[in-house]
């Protein structure tokens, strides 16, 4: 896997076979599909969103901001993402993002109840923060 600074077309290229368990997360977060778009066009136009390759090809986009003393990522998959082969890329990755929001502590909000997101979310480093109504927050503590 690899990655490079996401472009218009690789958010049309992900978007156009979104997974549906991303989609799911996205009407379970109260947002509907160009909801979501709109928020990751804006963090490409800041320069703040990659997207991760399989053999040259975009198999997803992650995004990011800071708010406060945190970073917030944003994410939107192809369903062939959700592989073994995904998770020692992704976890070298978050860091490299997390390096570059200057070492904050990252959030991940998951609107999901499938007990594999969970264990995804800990083999990349994360624990649980808080949970709300319908949601978990997982945080990357700064290393």
């Amino acid at each position: 896997m690899d990655y490079r600074t996401a472009s218009a077309l690789d958010l049309t290229t992900i978007f156009r076979d979104l997974s549906l368990r991303i989609a799911d997360q996205y009407s379970a977060a109260g947002l509907n599909i160009e909801d979501a778009k709109d928020e990751f066009l804006m963090s490409l136009k800041e320069g703040r969103a990659h997207t991760l390759l399989q053999d040259g090809k975009p198999l997803a986009i992650v995004a990011w901001r800071e708010i406060g003393d945190t970073a917030q990522t944003a994410f939107a998959a192809h369903e062939s993402f959700f592989s073994r082969s995904t998770v020692r890329f992704c976890k070298q990755h978050i860091r490299r993002i997390q390096a570059l929001c200057g070492n904050l502590p990252v959030d991940s909000y998951s609107w999901s109840s499938r007990p594999e997101v969970a264990k995804w979310f800990r083999v990349l480093g994360f624990r649980e923060r808080e949970r709300g109504n319908g949601f978990i927050i997982f945080q990357l503590d700064p290393v």
